[in-house]
C-alpha cells in the first residue's frame, strides 16, 4: 500500500502507537518534513497514524479511507487476552 501512495506523492509512512509514543515503520518515497498525518484507529483507539507528504485537500477523504482499511494490520503490541484475532 506505501509503495503505491509514493507513486502518488513523494513520500508514504506508517508510524505505529508504541508505549504511548510514535514508532516510524515502514516507508516508501523521500521522507521530508512536510508531511499530512491522517489517524489509524482500531475499535476507536489509535494504533497508528498515516503519513504522505503534500498531499491535496481534494485527497483528504481518499487518505482517511486508506488510513481506515488499513487499521487491523496496524495493530503492533496490541493486547489481545490471549484471544486468537484475525483482522
Amino acid at each position: 500500500m506505501l509503495a503505491v501512495l509514493a507513486r502518488l506523492y513523494s513520500y508514504a509512512g506508517i508510524a505505529f502507537v508504541e508505549d504511548g509514543g510514535l514508532v516510524l515503520g515502514p516507508e516508501a518515497g523521500e521522507r521530508t518534513a512536510d508531511h499530512a498525518v491522517f489517524p489509524v484507529s482500531y475499535q476507536g483507539a489509535k494504533v497508528a497514524e498515516l503519513r504522505v507528504a503534500r498531499p491535496e485537500e481534494a485527497d483528504r477523504a481518499f487518505l482517511e479511507r486508506v488510513a481506515t482499511l488499513v487499521s487491523a494490520h496496524c495493530l503492533v503490541g496490541w493486547d489481545t487476552g490471549g484471544e486468537g484475532w484475525a483482522p
